[in-house]
């Protein structure tokens, strides 16, 4: 799928729900959404069916799931499973893995392991207790820590943990975090809040950007940035992590991400394609254009007429998405559904 500045999308993110058993404070108020009607979202079948147009008609050899909380979709197992069957044009599996808060994940990651899911992605913000409390809305942290070592015994490694720093809540706590990771062999990624919030409440003030993760991992670290050709398109700027005082070519004990999505973004290298939970192709997380697959999938137009569909909607994608410029906020031209309608 090329879109018109040259890009292709390789990487698809499928949300299976926007439901969410945590209430996160930079994604939803504690009372939760008004979630999407069952009438309105696609059955495991529809799913399926479009996954396998985008591995087998256009290219796609990555898939990621997403919400909400996937783990919420009864069908998962099911889903993964069909979606690890296909094969894409090079006669390889497509690369399957799952974004979650990981509660319940103890209970279900060796299926899903079983189903052919490859790797986890988990979100975690802190370490603390009553800060997991705060920032969630739920006194959950002993299971999400659960869910991300049962991951790891069952083979869906390397488990990447995801964390945002929120200004005078957990902006301490980068050292920390990345300390647990690296005893734990998780790998950390820290990531910028993003304006994906429901009540417009970000403020770019008050995020916590790239360079101050840094500085506060520094005070710990010692950071060597990975080279950018290595990159590719990752979301992900990487550093080798070293001990203060080690040799450029001692001992290392990791890696560490930041995905700088507001200050540093990484368009230019884009290749992801977004399909929500209720059918609708996203050409960027930040963008507010739709393109609706669910009413042609339940219209009886053929595989190859969605596929058309899909390739018409991404080449209209734009070049960026100007998060970080002041004149787009508020003015129409960032999302108008939050994170957990979109998908990561």
């Amino acid at each position: 799928m090329l879109d018109k500045h040259g890009r292709t999308a390789t990487d698809l993110r499928v949300s299976l729900t926007d439901r969410c058993n945590l209430r996160c404070t930079y994604c939803m108020p504690p009372e939760g959404l008004d979630w999407t009607p069952a009438s309105q979202l696609l059955s495991d079948d529809e799913v399926v069916r479009l996954i396998t147009i985008a591995v087998e008609r256009l290219g796609v050899d990555e898939v990621r799931f997403t919400g909400g909380e996937p783990l919420l979709r009864k069908g998962l197992e099911r889903i993964v499973a069909a979606t690890s069957a296909l094969r894409t044009a090079d006669g390889r599996s497509p690369e399957t893995s799952l974004t979650t808060n990981a509660l319940g994940l103890h209970r279900r990651a060796a299926a899903l392991a079983s189903a052919g899911l490859t790797r986890v992605n988990a979100s975690l913000d802190t370490l603390q207790p009553e800060r997991f409390a705060q920032i969630t809305h739920r006194d959950r942290l002993h299971d999400v820590l659960a869910g991300l070592r049962a991951a790891a015994d069952a083979g869906l490694g390397p488990v990447k943990v995801n964390a945002v720093l929120l200004r005078d809540t957990n902006d301490d706590e980068a050292p920390d975090l990345l300390e647990w990771a690296l005893r734990e062999g998780y790998q950390l990624r820290f990531i910028e809040q993003m304006p994906l919030d429901p009540h417009g409440a970000w403020d770019r003030s008050q995020m916590v950007d790239a360079a101050e993760v840094l500085a506060s991992l520094a005070s710990r670290f010692q950071l060597t940035p990975e080279p950018s050709s290595v990159r590719g398109s990752s979301p992900a700027e990487l550093w080798h992590v070293r001990r203060p005082g080690a040799p450029a070519d001692g001992e290392e004990l990791g890696s560490v991400g930041v995905i700088a999505s507001v200050t540093r973004p990484f368009c230019a290298d884009c290749d992801r394609t977004r399909l929500t939970a209720d059918g609708q192709v996203r050409e960027c997380l930040f963008g507010s254009r739709e393109h609706d697959l669910r009413a042609l999938l339940r219209g009886g137009v053929t595989d190859e007429q969605l596929a058309d569909a899909w390739r018409g909607a991404m080449w209209g994608k734009v070049a960026g998405h100007g998060s970080d410029d002041p004149a787009a906020v508020g003015f129409g031209q960032l999302p108008t559904r939050p994170m957990s309608a979109i998908g990561g």
